[in-house]
């Protein structure tokens, strides 16, 4: 599962994406379902672990993508998740960065990833204030 953590800024609507230090490619957090999480419980993980944000899912799933991650098939339902803190310090923070986006600038970063397909669905399941 993956989450598309979001929050209301004086620039407007903005979106995270993170990214491996050593990867010039950006994504969105994801992980696997640890035993004994829901879908949701997990998305929250990743989102704490992967970018150091506390927040809440909203709604339900809205899409899954595919990809290959070890030659297996992966199906990844995705999530929105409304942001009320963005920590500074954050567990894998040596490993990752994060990066608030414009709905337009992420677009733009994920041309090449697997949630691009979605990314429509994204944009009109976000609350436009």
């Amino acid at each position: 599962m993956a989450v598309i953590a979001y929050r209301t800024s004086a620039k407007g609507l903005e979106v995270c994406l993170t990214r491996r230090r050593d990867s010039t490619r950006w994504g969105i957090p994801k992980g696997y379902i640890d035993p004994g999480d829901t879908p949701e419980q997990a998305a929250l993980t990743e989102a704490w672990e992967e970018a150091g944000l506390k927040g809440q899912i909203v709604g339900g799933a809205i899409g899954t993508y595919e990809y290959t991650k070890w030659k297996n098939p992966l199906t990844v339902a995705v999530y929105l998740m409304d942001v009320s803190a963005a920590q500074e310090v954050w567990q894998e923070m040596k490993v990752r960065e994060r990066r608030w986006s414009s709905l337009t600038d992420a677009a733009g970063l994920l041309a090449t990833h697997p949630i691009r397909p979605l990314w429509d669905r994204v944009t009109h399941s976000l609350p436009m204030d």
